[in-house]
């Protein structure tokens, strides 16, 4: 696989630029060719094996995105480990979390990251985590800033190490079934699942969606702004682009950092050829007005795409028209963690195909969609809504879940058998092209984040004063959907301000930040069937403002509590406006 993504290029056109790291301190780029990275990866390969790495173990990858995240990710693949990329904003629980689950033996991570402006402290989180994690051996830290971390018994100096180390590393050869990765992801119950990608098929569809969906050209300069710690920074900063030996950007800042234009300076700096980034970042954006576009050249842009959730359509045509001045192609991407690679977009199609705005649109080469009714039967015909499933298995699929066969079997394939079900609902227009509609389940997805509002509730109710939560999305202007808290508290004359805040607290270290609540709500009691189950529906009504339609409430143990959240969130709202 890293023969692919770097020795081919190396030995056609060595002085290739591979990565270009726009690092947080505006205008530093660093540049480093396919010839720098190989050397890089096999350095740190070389350390991995020194300090005991074999093919088949387990690494946990904590760092920013940069080269050297990069070079610990391919480092991994050229000697057959497995490596899970643990998104630097995570708190300490959830990385132990990650790292218990999938028994890894060596975490790489930098002394500390920076973003916006500001310092993370990564090795202090990874310390941190380490704690309740017997399985790792080593952790190998690497320098981002100057400032000194503490070093323990276990921790390691990288890059004093990989200046010793050979840098000539020959690849391990793998089974193209053998797994490449593990990346965790939220599901609608419960702990994330560590999805699994495997070598041959995952490379190839992550290879050829980067060329086709993005109309991706020799010499071209690729511009994904999404962090490693996702799905779309493996695919599209990492393995598609570099198989396909383009030059490809890692952007370690902010959309508003120093100031709204910085995506833009970027664009005009370093010319990129294709943007691709998420409606979150655009309707930001969007709100600071558009001189802070106008003003950078964007003349090299040829294709904008959008990822991580549906994109509305003020945002398209902001994008279309301002960014892209309406001559570029804006390819609309669904696809998920599960998928490997992007599934539906509007490219490639016929040549000046119809791009209609704010739709994914054409299943990609052997993507097969199928629309499916309540009862399990496919939807024929056009201008229909349903479950949005897949009919063929394509090469990108994730395989398993690690650990966990029986939750993939169940998540996946036991809703619709014989197909694989997406979790999206899906509608099919007169002209049979595909708009996604959002999640089917308890996921929502916040800023192009998805979580299961479980993971929300299971952290609050650790809180000794709450005995029961739900939560629920709710629409948010900026970051799409936002998590909307209802709590019900032991002791009615509790101190209501601070056991929010003490919550606010809570979802931040076990989850990260951006899960904690916009919003909580102190009601009685929560709207429940007679088996005991949370109504979210009616939570959802309330908040949505459609309390006159609740629906079929017959199945509610007492129909009055209704009246009840009502009032209490009229209250609410008449508190924060004021």
């Amino acid at each position: 696989l890293t023969v692919n993504c770097l020795d081919q290029h190396v030995e056609k056109s060595p002085n290739r630029v591979a990565l270009i790291w726009e690092r947080d301190e505006p205008g530093t780029a660093v540049h480093v060719t396919y010839r720098e990275l190989l050397d890089l990866t096999c350095r740190l390969a070389n350390t991995l094996k020194k300090y005991g790495i074999q093919k088949g173990d387990k690494v946990a990858i904590y760092m920013s995105v940069s080269p050297l995240s990069v070079a610990a990710m391919l480092a991994c693949a050229r000697i057959g480990a497995v490596h899970t990329v643990v998104f630097a904003g995570f708190s300490a629980e959830s990385l132990a979390g990650r790292i218990i689950d999938s028994g890894c033996k060596a975490i790489i991570t930098y002394n500390q990251g920076v973003r916006g402006g500001r310092i993370i402290q990564l090795k202090t989180t990874v310390d941190e985590a380490v704690k309740n994690c017997p399985s790792v051996k080593h952790v190998f830290v690497a320098q981002r800033t100057d400032n000194k971390v503490q070093m323990g018994d276990h921790d390691i100096p990288l890059e004093e190490e990989m200046a010793k180390a050979a840098s000539v590393c020959t690849p391990e050869s793998m089974d193209s079934e053998d797994m490449l990765f593990m990346l965790y992801t939220s599901g609608s119950t419960g702990k994330p699942k560590g999805i699994v990608h495997t070598q041959a098929g995952y490379l190839l569809y992550a290879a050829l969606t980067h060329k086709y969906v993005f109309d991706y050209q020799q010499g071209d300069v690729f511009g994904c702004v999404a962090d490693i710690g996702w799905i779309t920074g493996h695919s599209y900063v990492v393995y598609g682009p570099l198989c396909n030996g383009a030059t490809s950007v890692l952007f370690e800042s902010t959309p508003v950092y120093p100031d709204p234009g910085r995506y833009w300076e970027v664009v005009q700096r370093l010319k990129i050829n294709q943007f691709y980034g998420a409606p979150t970042a655009i309707r930001l954006l969007l709100n600071y007005g558009e001189e802070w576009v106008k003003k950078y050249d964007r003349s090299s842009l040829r294709t904008l795409g959008s990822v991580g959730e549906p994109i509305n359509n003020e945002a398209w045509q902001w994008f279309y028209h301002v960014v892209g001045e309406g001559r570029c192609t804006l390819v609309d991407t669904w696809w998920q963690t599960e998928t490997g690679g992007i599934c539906i977009a509007p490219r490639p199609s016929e040549e000046k195909a119809e791009i209609v705005p704010a739709m994914a649109m054409r299943p990609f080469f052997g993507i097969v969609p199928v629309l499916m009714d309540e009862n399990g039967k496919v939807i024929e015909g056009n201008d229909v809504s349903g479950a949005l499933c897949i009919a063929q298995p394509w090469p990108g699929m994730a395989r398993t879940i690690y650990g966990d066969h029986q939750r993939f079997v169940d998540a996946y394939f036991k809703a619709y058998p014989g197909y694989y079900f997406t979790g999206d609902g899906a509608y099919r227009t007169k002209k049979g092209y595909y708009q996604i509609t959002g999640r089917m389940d308890d996921v929502i997805n916040i800023s192009g984040h998805r979580l299961g509002t479980a993971e929300i509730e299971d952290a609050m109710a650790d809180h000794p004063e709450v005995p029961e939560t739900a939560v629920i999305g709710y629409p948010h202007k900026i970051k799409g959907e936002g998590a909307f808290a209802f709590i019900v508290l032991k002791d009615q004359t509790a101190h209501i301000d601070r056991v929010k805040e003490e919550l606010r607290t809570i979802v931040a270290s076990k989850i990260a930040k951006y899960a904690v609540p916009d919003h909580i709500l102190v009601v009685k009691r929560l709207p429940k069937t007679r088996s005991g189950k949370i109504m979210r529906r009616l939570l959802r009504k309330v908040v949505t403002e459609q309390s006159s339609n609740m629906g079929d409430v017959t199945t509610l143990d007492d129909p009055s509590v209704v009246k009840e959240i009502l009032d209490a969130y009229q209250k609410y709202k008449e508190k924060s406006s004021s």
